[in-house]
């Protein structure tokens, strides 16, 4: 088979979206949703940063969930948009590799992140005296690096590895932004090795957190079923619910995606669970965490209340 990585350099991402009154319905719901949540998501980082009561370390790692969020939508949904807007769908090989790296290092740190937010509820809910040594601002910041770079090489190796096997087969990937396993499907190689590799880093960057987030709050149930303050339960499960949800959006299609042999993979299906851990989860995240959140909502207030008084 001839091999077209020396002749041609680009790819053509198919989209989304079909070409009908339908797809610009979904396109426009998108587009929507996508201004929303970087208004949401820029909105919760500023009121954290701004903000003296909510100067604690459990809204510092949200700020961060919050500025990954941001990142992975400006990352995918804008090239997404201009494709169906203009028609034109291609984009170049390098370019694939950075946005696919991106993409792969925010879903990285994104998992390693909710189970650092998962550790910060258990020790503050289990061992409240010991909360300030445990989790001071130096472990945040240490917690936070480590996810950010554990994510970067994990997506390095990844893409590096994307980007150096011969493609022989049509360079239309089936999906609308660049998502290696989608992109593997046009190597003509046997890829064995890399899906093992998927496999992998699936376990310890989405199942791994995830056992380990069951587990913690597994454990705050438990305290929180032995307090005597009904006001304390109540905070507590709303706050782990919370989480709770978040976890769950983020992490079931994920897993659902990643997990599956590519013998069982359907690029329709791919596309639609893509959907919940690109744009919805990213999107419904601070709303999410500002609803359910008595002092994010007081936060909210108190800057509606300060710019209303700037403009009388």
């Amino acid at each position: 088979m001839e091999n077209y990585n020396q002749t041609s350099t680009y790819f053509t991402l198919l989209g989304l979206f079909p070409s009908s009154r339908i797809g610009l319905f979904l396109f426009i719901l998108i587009v929507l949703f996508f201004l929303m949540a970087l208004f949401g998501n820029l909105s919760m980082i500023l009121l954290i940063f701004l903000d003296t009561h909510l100067q604690k370390p459990m809204y510092f790692l949200l700020s961060q969930l919050s500025l990954i969020d941001l990142t992975c939508l400006s990352n995918i949904v804008p090239k997404m948009a201009y494709d169906f807007l203009f028609g034109n769908k291609s984009i170049s090989f390098i370019a694939c590799g950075i946005q696919s790296f991106f993409f792969l290092t925010l879903a990285g740190a994104e998992g390693l992140l909710l189970a650092s937010m998962a550790y910060d509820r258990y020790v503050a809910i289990c061992f409240p005296l010991h909360y300030p040594i445990k989790i001071s601002r130096r472990v945040c910041v240490l917690m936070i690096i480590g996810s950010w770079l554990l994510g970067s090489i994990n997506s390095c190796a990844h893409t590096i590895y994307a980007l150096h096997i011969p493609y022989c087969r049509s360079r239309a990937i089936n999906h609308f932004f660049c998502d290696v396993p989608a992109m593997l499907t046009l190597a003509c190689m046997d890829t064995w090795v890399y899906e093992y590799t998927v496999f992998v880093s699936t376990t310890i960057f989405l199942l791994l957190p995830f056992t380990c987030i069951v587990f913690s709050y597994g454990r705050v149930l438990l305290a929180v079923y032995q307090m005597h303050s009904a006001e304390g339960k109540k905070k507590a499960y709303s706050t782990c619910s919370t989480h709770l949800t978040v976890v769950t959006f983020y992490s079931a299609p994920f897993a659902y995606t990643y997990l599956r042999p590519k013998s069982l993979r359907s690029p329709t299906e791919d596309k639609i669970l893509a959907v919940f851990y690109t744009i919805l989860t990213p999107g419904l995240n601070p709303v999410i965490y500002s609803m359910r959140n008595k002092e994010v909502m007081g936060a909210l207030r108190r800057a509606i209340q300060r710019i209303c008084s700037v403009k009388m």
